[in-house]
C-alpha cells in the first residue's frame, strides 16, 4: 500500500495524526499500546486504522507504559505509548523512568488540551510540559494541528527528530505532548483547497528504518589492559540486553582468552546463558567471596567491567575493599560507577574494543584459582540442594536453569528472584533470554513487562515474587489482547522476603506490618477472576515437569508456597557453610 493511501482526509485532526503514524511506521515502529481517554482520541484512530501498525488496547496506564517497555525490550526498536490527558499522562512516569535508567527506547505521546483552555481549570487537565523531566531523552510540545503542506512537514520533520531521539546520546524515552482541539472524533469536516491526496506525493520519501542503535566507535584496547607475567585481573559482565546476545558473549571471550583473566557473569548477562568450554564463567560469585581468606586470597589488581556492577552486595563491597584500576565500558553518557572505584569510562563502541585484543594467553595460577573455588562451591551447593526434601526458595532458580527449554525468554523479577538468579543460576550453554527491569530496580510493572516481552513472541517464563504480581495485578486486565503464552513462576512466601536480609527484620513490631507486608491472597481465587490457569506446585519434581515444555499459548501461574522466615535462614546457613566460616 502506497503512503499516500494510509492518510486519513476527514479532517484536519485525522490528516495530522495519519501523517504521524506514517512517518513512525516508515522509520520501523510496528506497536502502540494505547491507553482509552477522549482527547487522545485522534491518535487512537491512526494507530488502530494502520495497516502495519499492531495497536495494543491497555486499560491502565501504567500497566500499559510497562507494556510497551517489554515490547521494546523485545523488538530493541522504538514502541509508541498513548494516552489521553491529564493525571492518565502522569501514570506513565515510572515506565518512562524505568525506561530512562535501563536504556529502553519509547515514544510517548500524551494528548493534551489546546494553549486556550490550559492552566483554567478545564476538565481533565494538568500542566503536562515537561511532565517527566530529565527522565526523558527530548520533550517536544506538538503544536495544535493544522492542516497546511508546510505545518505538516514540520511535524515530520519533528517526528524523525523524536525517534532518532530514542537512540542518542543513549537509548530512553522520549515524550511528545499532542494537543487537539474539536472535534476529536473522525467527523468529517472541509479541508483548506489543494490539501489532497495527490498533494503528498512523495511526501515521506527518504523515511527509513534505521538499525535501532548506531555504536559509537571506540579506540583499540589501549596497552595498560595488555596481559602481563602475574596479572591479577578479572572481567566482570553486568546486567545486559545486547541486540545479539551471541555476538556479545563472542567479544567477551575474546577478551578474556587475550587476557587470560576470569569472567564473572552476572545471571542478568547472556554470558551467564552461553558459557562453555571457550569461556568458562565464574557464577558464584558471591558465595565464595563470603570466605574472608577467598576474598583475600583472589583481591584484583585491575578490572575490566562491561555494562555496569552485578547485584550482588559481597561483590561491592569486595571490589571497594580492593580498589582496584577498572575500566566501565558502557553504552551509556551518565556516570555508571556508583562503586567510586579508580575507573576510567570507555563510552560505546564494544564491537571495537574487543577486537583490540588478539592471541591467547594461558590462564595463570589466579584465574585457575578462580576456577577452583567456582568448581567447590558449584559442587557444594548442588549437594545441598539435592539432600533438601522440602521446596525452599534456592531450589527454585536451578530447576528453571536446568529444565527450561533452551533459548526461553525469561523475565526476573527485583528484590529476591533477581537475587536468587545472581546466587543460584549455574554458568551454562543453553542460551535462555534473560529480561529485567534493573534501571530503577523497582517492582512496579512485573506482570506487565513480561506480558510484553512474550507478546507475539514464543513461550516466555517469569519468575516473580508475590508482592511483585499483587503490584501488577492489573496487568491481567490485557490478556483478550494478549498474543502469545507466559508461564509465571510465583514464589509465594506471603511478604517482602528480602527484607528478612536486613538488619530492619530485627526490629517486629513494626518489622512484619510494615516491611514484610504479608498479603494473605489465595492466588487461586485472583486467577480464576481473570481466566488464569493456576497449578498450585508440591515439589522441586512437579516444577521440573510442569516448565520442561511450556504451553504454546495463553497465561498460567505455578505456585510455589514457600516459608519466608525459614527460607531466609536457610539461605544464611547455606552461605555460611559454603564459606566454610
Amino acid at each position: 500500500m502506497k503512503a499516500e493511501a494510509s492518510l486519513d482526509f476527514r479532517n484536519t485532526n485525522t490528516l495530522w495524526c495519519s501523517v504521524l503514524v506514517e512517518t513512525l511506521v516508515r522509520l520501523g515502529l510496528r506497536h502502540a499500546v494505547i491507553s482509552p481517554g477522549s482527547r487522545s482520541a485522534p491518535l487512537t484512530f491512526a494507530f488502530a486504522r494502520h495497516p502495519r501498525v499492531e495497536a495494543i488496547p491497555v486499560l491502565d496506564e501504567r500497566s500499559a507504559g510497562f507494556y510497551a517497555l517489554g515490547l521494546a525490550k523485545q523488538d530493541h526498536r522504538p514502541v509508541a505509548l498513548v494516552c489521553t490527558s491529564g493525571t492518565a499522562a502522569a501514570n506513565f512516569l515510572p515506565a518512562v523512568v524505568e525506561a530512562h535508567e535501563s536504556g529502553v527506547p519509547l515514544l510517548v505521546f500524551t494528548a493534551d488540551r489546546p494553549p486556550e483552555l490550559r492552566g483554567c481549570h478545564s476538565g481533565q487537565s494538568i500542566n503536562q510540559q515537561e511532565l517527566y523531566g530529565g527522565f526523558v531523552n527530548l520533550f517536544q510540545d506538538l503544536p495544535v494541528p493544522a492542516a497546511t503542506l508546510a505545518a505538516l512537514r514540520r511535524l515530520r520533520q519533528t517526528i524523525e527528530r523524536a525517534c532518532v531521539a530514542t537512540a542518542k546520546p543513549m537509548t530512553g524515552p522520549v515524550h511528545l505532548n499532542c494537543p487537539f482541539r474539536d472535534p476529536l472524533p473522525p467527523l468529517a469536516q472541509a479541508l483548506p483547497p489543494g490539501i489532497t491526496r495527490k498533494a503528498f506525493t512523495g511526501f515521506f520519501a527518504g523515511l527509513t528504518d534505521a538499525p535501532p542503535q548506531t555504536p559509537v566507535k571506540a579506540s583499540e584496547a589501549p596497552a595498560w589492559f595488555q596481559p602481563g607475567a602475574g596479572e591479577r585481573g578479572v572481567i566482570i559482565v553486568g546486567p545486559n540486553a545486547p541486540v545479539s546476545p551471541r555476538a556479545f558473549v563472542a567479544g567477551v571471550a575474546r577478551v578474556a582468552r587475550a587476557l587470560g583473566w576470569p569472567v564473572l557473569a552476572d545471571a542478568l548477562s547472556p554470558v551467564r546463558m552461553h558459557a562453555g568450554r571457550s569461556l568458562p564463567v565464574v557464577a558464584h560469585y558471591d558465595a565464595l567471596l563470603r570466605s574472608r581468606a577467598v576474598a583475600d586470597e583472589l583481591r584484583p589488581q585491575r578490572v575490566i567491567c562491561i555494562g555496569g556492577w552485578p547485584t550482588s552486595k559481597t561483590l561491592r563491597e569486595w571490589l571497594q575493599q580492593a580498589d582496584p584500576e577498572t575500566v566501565l565500558l558502557t553504552d551509556r553518557v551518565d556516570d555508571m560507577d556508583g562503586l567510586r572505584l579508580r575507573t576510567r569510562h570507555v563510552r560505546g563502541g564494544f564491537d571495537a574494543w574487543c577486537a583490540g585484543y588478539r592471541g591467547k594467553t594461558p590462564l595463570g595460577l589466579y584465574a585457575r584459582r578462580w576456577q577452583e573455588e567456582e568448581r567447590r562451591v558449584a559442587h557444594s551447593l548442588g549437594a545441598t540442594l539435592g539432600r533438601v526434601q522440602r521446596l525452599v526458595e534456592p531450589a527454585v532458580v536451578p530447576v528453571l536453569a536446568r529444565c527450561l527449554p533452551a533459548r526461553t525468554a525469561l523475565f526476573v523479577a527485583s528484590s529476591m528472584p533477581v537475587r536468587d538468579a545472581e546466587y543460584f543460576w549455574p554458568a551454562n550453554d543453553r542460551g535462555h533470554v534473560i529480561h529485567f527491569n534493573r534501571g530503577a530496580n523497582g517492582i512496579d510493572g512485573t506482570l506487565s513487562t513480561a506480558l510484553g516481552i512474550a507478546h507475539g513472541a514464543g513461550p516466555a517464563v517469569l519468575l516473580t515474587g508475590d508482592l511483585a504480581l499483587l503490584h501488577d495485578t492489573n496487568g491481567f486486565l490485557s490478556l483478550p489482547k494478549f498474543k502469545g503464552s507466559l508461564t509465571v513462576v510465583l514464589i509465594n512466601n506471603n511478604g517482602g522476603g528480602i527484607f528478612e536480609h536486613l538488619p530492619v527484620a530485627q526490629f517486629d513490631p513494626p518489622f512484619e506490618e510494615f516491611f514484610a507486608t504479608p498479603q494473605n491472597i489465595d492466588f487461586r481465587k485472583l486467577c480464576a477472576t481473570y481466566g488464569v490457569a493456576h497449578v498450585a506446585v508440591k515439589s522441586t519434581g512437579q516444577l521440573a515437569r510442569l516448565v520442561m515444555k511450556l504451553p504454546k499459548s495463553g497465561v498460567r501461574v505455578l505456585e510455589v508456597r514457600t516459608n519466608r522466615k525459614r527460607d531466609a535462614a536457610f539461605r544464611k546457613q547455606l552461605f555460611a557453610a559454603l564459606a566454610g566460616d
